[in-house]
């Protein structure tokens, strides 16, 4: 037997309306075509669907199995293509991010909680890209977005600009440092440099100064929170460089001093990666301009 989702739409449409001229106007088909329908579906089955003698027409007891299969069934099939017309105008989809820096939190949350109020039928996730190659991921669409300061030429994929920002020296107020006006890659020799926990190809003291020009640290600490790195700086056991909207607090606090890298300030850019097909879509496209706008007036306070 060869049955379609016609099928069941049809045992429905008659079990509603009671006969076949009623149903076929409900089905948008002629009534012989409707009565066509039916004799080619009972003669699959073997069995009459309708007790036709009935006024209105009845089901079977046949037919009645078909019903209770047509209601189980046809529910779904409806909130499914109601879900695909969703993703085609663009109302629901999935956002996966991963994020290749623990700083982009502080300024992550806050879009989002903008976006979810615009967009609430997409799913949202965070992913925070440290334990595994986030690039990679997106290309296999395991996340739908990769927040990254390091560019990469692929395939397929889109490195759509945020924002600039400057990695920025913070220490305790009383740290000898402070007395400089611009903090240089030899001013970190003899200090202990608190870090996120991620390699030094994802950390821009090291790819924008320090490798350069061949320095190293005393030492390095590496820390998960960005408050815990603030708390142990401001404690004196160590020093930091964290992007400028993650000091926008720190800068009127009496216990720290920010200053600029140089001697040339050191600009970064911050890009939201994703597949070159998914860019114009409009949730996506809103996140986008929501992630250039608003760590600006964070930097900005």
């Amino acid at each position: 037997m060869h049955l379609e989702f016609r099928h069941l739409r049809t045992i429905r449409a008659i079990h509603q309306a009671g006969g076949l001229a009623r149903a076929a106007d409900m089905l948008n088909m002629t009534q012989s075509a409707l009565s066509h329908q039916v004799k080619g579906l009972e003669d699959q089955a073997g069995v009459e669907l309708f007790v036709r003698r009935a006024k209105p027409m009845r089901l079977s007891a046949a037919g009645l199995r078909m019903l209770k299969l047509a209601e189980r069934i046809l529910p779904e099939i409806d909130a499914l293509e109601e879900e695909f017309r969703a993703l085609k105008s663009g109302k629901t989809g999935r956002l996966h991010i991963a994020i290749e820096c623990h700083a982009c939190f502080d300024w992550l949350f806050v879009v989002l909680e903008l976006f979810r109020h615009a967009w609430p039928d997409v799913d949202v996730d965070i992913r925070a890209g440290l334990a595994f190659d986030a690039l990679p991921a997106l290309l296999r669409e395991e996340v739908d977005l990769v927040i990254s300061s390091n560019p990469t030429a692929l395939d397929g994929i889109s490195f759509n600009p945020l924002f600039d920002y400057h990695p920025t020296f913070v220490a305790a107020k009383d740290h000898p440092l402070a007395a400089k006006a611009v903090i240089e890659a030899e001013d970190f020799r003899n200090e202990i440099l608190i870090t996120y926990p991620v390699t030094r190809d994802k950390l821009d003291v090291f790819t924008e100064l320090l490798t350069p020009a061949r320095v190293e640290p005393r030492g390095q600490r590496p820390v998960e929170l960005t408050a815990v790195i603030l708390m142990l700086v401001g404690s004196n056991r160590g020093v930091s460089v964290l992007p400028d909207w993650v000091l926008r607090d720190v800068r009127s606090n009496a216990d720290y001093i920010t200053r600029p890298l140089g001697p040339q300030t050191i600009t970064k850019r911050l890009y939201a990666a994703t597949r070159e097909e998914d860019a114009t879509r409009p949730f996506m496209a809103h996140f986008l301009r929501l992630a250039r706008s608003e760590p600006v007036k964070l930097q900005r306070g």
